[in-house]
């Protein structure tokens, strides 16, 4: 028996499959997303001192990255 053509349902179940999984995968990272900003709300007002504290630290990453970043372009001439 040869298959000269491949069938219908099988390319519309795959089709719909990935489809209902990618709007899945949107779903979740909205709620994750919703999930998250609420929680650095949270954090914002319950804890006002520490999240200040957990930004500056960051910033301070951030900072240090930049300035190790200039100096190891400044050592290569």
């Amino acid at each position: 028996m040869r298959f000269t053509q491949p069938d219908c349902w099988v390319m519309y179940t795959v089709g719909a499959v990935g489809e209902w999984l990618t709007e899945a995968a949107v779903q979740v990272k909205k709620v994750l997303t919703y999930a998250a900003i609420a929680f650095v709300a949270f954090y914002l007002f319950t804890r006002p001192a520490d999240a200040a504290s957990a930004v500056k630290g960051a910033m301070d990453t951030v900072v240090n990255a930049a300035d190790s970043l200039a100096l190891f372009f400044t050592k290569l001439t």
